[in-house]
């Protein structure tokens, strides 16, 4: 079961202090972003996922390109428009996730709508897939929307979890997201799709959810990022490392 590190939070700590700073001024601009990827993979990240919102509200195109000069896999989420489509083109990211985005949002809410966006989605992943992109489709746990994917070019999807995140200590709520999830893995695997997870899944919850199912790859980012503030980031991304091994 493999890591990928989601650095969104570092640049959204930056932005706090330095939204319309000139970049290229000689100010010393903090926290670095490719400092923190650099250390996330040094901590044993697999991978490198960064979300380049429409609203540029904390990762900006500066990082995602430097990022992708480092030798690692970088995972691309974004929103399924033509700009996006046009930027992953250019810079050719080893993976793409395709998500929903509410600019209202603090941060994703649920899945992408796959069965009704279903053209759009098939569009923009064939555009991608034709070009070696890997694609992966950011859903809720729901086997109409596992079905939708089958139909697209995507060959991986992501589950969201932020379900079974919110539910921890609520055992009867808890147990459903559980079952739910491991419904949606067991069918998505016996259509030959690939599953990744993410969303709410931290040091607490980590152990239990492995249980649930062999995922290909956990995207995990608020949590590494929080527990970075005390212990550093390369050692908050080891831990997790070690929790998801274990």
């Amino acid at each position: 079961m493999k890591l990928g590190v989601n650095i969104d939070h570092s640049a959204t700590l930056r932005q706090a202090r330095y939204k319309d700073c000139n970049f290229d001024s000689s100010l010393i601009i903090e926290p670095n972003v490719l400092e923190i990827a650099k250390e996330s993979l040094a901590g044993g990240a697999d991978s490198i996922t960064m979300h380049l919102r429409e609203d540029r509200r904390h990762i900006i195109e500066r990082d995602v390109l430097a990022v992708r000069k480092l030798d690692c896999k970088l995972n691309l989420e974004m929103a399924c428009t033509s700009d996006m489509t046009e930027f992953a083109l250019k810079i050719k990211p080893d993976y793409v996730c395709l998500v929903p985005e509410n600019r209202q949002e603090v941060t994703t809410e649920g899945g992408l709508d796959i069965v009704g966006n279903f053209e759009r989605v098939k569009e923009i992943a064939t555009a991608l897939g034709n070009v070696g992109i890997i694609v992966s489709l950011f859903i809720d746990p729901e086997l109409e929307q596992i079905n939708a994917s089958q139909e697209t070019s995507a060959k991986t999807i992501e589950l969201h979890t932020g379900a079974y995140a919110n539910a921890w200590g609520i055992v009867d709520k808890f147990e459903a997201e559980k079952n739910r999830i491991s419904k949606a893995f067991d069918f998505a695997q016996s259509k030959g799709i690939c599953v990744n997870a993410g969303h709410g899944l931290n040091y607490d919850n980590i152990l239990d959810f492995k249980k649930i199912a062999n995922f290909n790859e956990l995207n995990i980012g608020h949590s590494i990022i929080s527990r970075a503030l005390f212990m550093g980031m390369k050692n908050a991304v080891s831990e997790m490392k070690s929790l998801i091994l274990k």
